[in-house]
């Protein structure tokens, strides 16, 4: 897995549930790109990415591949 921590919320890519619909790639580039097999991945600039806009990016994931969790490590329903 692959995560990195905002300030209240850490976003997580599942690569088991990647299917490289590349919606977010497309949706935030400056956040997302793909790996050498054609799967997502976060990229460095992903820390810019505000709570709203990780709620927005998983909800918008068509495999669910990426989940969101609070300061507490509990799951976030997206």
């Amino acid at each position: 897995m692959c995560w990195i921590e905002g300030d209240r919320v850490r976003i997580e890519i599942n690569i088991d549930d990647c299917m490289s619909s590349g919606k977010c790639v497309a949706d935030h580039p400056s956040a997302f790109d793909f790996d050498e097999d054609e799967l997502a991945m976060l990229i460095d600039d992903g820390r810019a990415l505000s709570d709203e806009q990780m709620l927005r990016v998983a909800r918008n994931c068509p495999s669910r591949a990426i989940v969101l969790y609070d300061d507490d490590g509990n799951q976030i329903p997206t």
